[in-house]
């Protein structure tokens, strides 16, 4: 139990409905699990928890996108603009350090600051998760204002953003996607040949591809996504999706043997969507959560929540991309294959996996502690990212940390102290802050601290997160009440989404290769 003078603290920062609802939701655990007993109280609680979630902020559609700082018709259709939850502000000169001195402050030292419940496999998910539809523009000089993205939970990862792309992927027989084995184990073919992309590859892309020498595009996966190579993570959930979609693939060729490719393919693709919905929702999100209540993809949820006020079309706002910086997850060093090592030696790596075998490298990043999200715990290599994220944010014109408090029903805060008890951190914001007030929304996102020592996110950084997330996640037309059906997905596919909870389900049924049981979780392994 916290002391009184730190419950004093929270309620001044939190606010006292928001630190009574914590602490409502992570005590009386007894409570909370004879209630998830009765099936109809559960899923009246789970909606209730998840719309309440979602309420925090303003419902869509966001009155103004990135394209002006006034609303018009263009700025309420074209997507191709992020969204934004307030309008820009203009911040005098001298009152902010510049974005290089702002990066210092998520720089790690020698030691990395391990995060308590989580693994490297939830920083391998976290990023390829939200890769899928926080995409940014792709033009150099890159435009801050402008993304790439479909704005739905799509799997464009391994089906790619387009149908030009889908195509290039897919067999065209029995619904399965492009494939080779390698000792025994599925993997995606190979992109290039000669240091070049394949014909039939040509409408897929490599982010940075002409950094690259020939030996390293000679190990390319052909994936969906431009990013699909990038961090032997990324590459990992790829190649395990691709192994579910031709198993399903296959099982449903056998359960109806009269569908022609095409709608095995169209099929097995709804399935997989779903699936990785499923996932987010009763895995990944309640990692997050420190709370006794395990949230679910009820069937029936969407019916429950289709009239709440924020079941509008996605739309990604920039703030929900600014977020999900989450670097300081990721060790310096990342044990790959038993092997030790530098995370640069992890890029572009994907000759790495079909080496060591997926099962033994998701256990690996099953056993290895993610470090802490927040300032202090990033390594240095992935400076410039934090210096680029601060830099867009003004440009943008992003209105300050305490302005976001507000927005989401947390009190402003006045003092440094009130953002963090790290003595370290709030006596570095205020060397570089004139004040409180003047702090960067994502500087402050990660200044903040959690609400208890089991939390992995701080109040705002969740409440952000919970508000897109849930919102992205049940949006989803798969969802709806006259989809979310035996006519859209199979009995067969139907029994799949019911009987998959989380990753390990998935892994120990695609890898034939490698039978043995393997650990498989974002969350540490506990010992008695």
């Amino acid at each position: 139990m916290a002391s009184g003078r730190t419950s004093a603290r929270s309620i001044a920062t939190d606010g006292l409905v928001n630190r009574l609802r914590f602490l409502a939701l992570t005590n009386g655990r007894p409570v909370w699990d004879l209630l998830q007993r009765v099936r109809p109280v559960r899923r009246r609680v789970n909606a209730v928890l998840i719309d309440h979630a979602i309420r925090e902020m303003p419902p869509r559609p966001e009155p103004l996108s990135t394209m002006a700082g006034y609303t018009s018709w263009a700025s309420l259709t074209d997507r191709t603009y992020n969204g934004r939850h307030l309008p820009p502000v203009d911040v005098p000169e001298g009152h902010r350090p510049t974005p290089e001195r702002a990066a210092d402050l998520f720089t790690r030292g020698e030691t990395m600051i391990p995060c308590p419940r989580s693994t490297v496999l939830f920083a391998y998910f976290a990023q390829w998760f939200t890769d899928g539809f926080l995409r940014g523009d792709s033009n150099v000089p890159r435009d801050p204002r402008r993304n790439t993205s479909n704005h739905h939970i799509d799997l464009n990862q391994l089906y790619g953003l387009n149908a030009t792309a889908t195509a290039a992927l897919r067999t065209f027989e029995g619904g399965l996607l492009k494939s080779r084995l390698v000792n025994g184990g599925e993997f995606p073919p190979l992109l290039c040949e000669n240091g070049k992309i394949k014909l039939e590859f040509a409408p897929l892309g490599v982010i940075r591809f002409e950094e690259l020498t020939d030996a390293q595009r000679g190990t390319l996966f052909a994936t969906g996504s431009d990013r699909g190579n990038t961090q032997i993570g990324f590459t990992m959930m790829t190649v395990l999706f691709l192994r579910e979609h031709n198993r399903v693939a296959r099982l449903l060729a056998r359960h109806h043997p009269r569908w022609d490719d095409e709608r095995l393919f169209q099929t097995t693709r709804n399935i997989l969507i779903v699936l990785l919905v499923k996932l987010v929702a009763e895995e990944y999100i309640n990692h997050i959560t420190p709370y006794h209540f395990r949230f679910t993809l009820d069937p029936k949820l969407s019916t429950m929540l289709a009239r709440a006020p924020w079941h509008r079309e996605n739309w990604v706002t920039v703030e929900f991309n600014l977020v999900y910086r989450w670097h300081s997850l990721i060790p310096s060093h990342l044990f790959v294959g038993g092997h030790d090592l530098p995370m640069a030696r992890t890029l572009f790596a994907s000759s790495l996996i079909s080496d060591a075998g997926l099962g033994r490298l998701f256990e690996d990043a099953s056993l290895q502690r993610a470090g802490r999200i927040g300032l202090f715990n990033t390594d240095p290599v992935l400076r410039e990212v934090d210096v680029s994220s601060v830099a867009e944010s003004r440009a943008l014109g992003l209105a300050s940390y305490n302005s976001y408090r507000e927005h989401c029903r947390l009190p402003a805060v006045r003092r440094f102290e009130q953002v963090t008890s790290d003595k370290r951190v709030a006596g570095a914001l205020r060397e570089l802050y004139r004040g409180v007030d003047d702090l960067d929304l994502y500087v402050g996102l990660f200044a903040e601290e959690p609400g208890c020592r089991d939390a992995i996110l701080p109040p705002l950084l969740t409440k952000i997160i919970a508000i897109d997330a849930f919102s992205q996640a049940l949006t989803n037309p798969l969802l709806a009440p006259r989809v979310f059906n035996a006519a859209t997905f199979s009995p067969y596919g139907l029994g799949v989404i019911a009987s998959t909870r989380t990753l390990s389900d998935m892994l120990h049924r695609n890898t034939p290769e490698d039978p043995a049981p393997r650990f498989v979780s974002m969350s540490r392994r506990t010992r008695p």
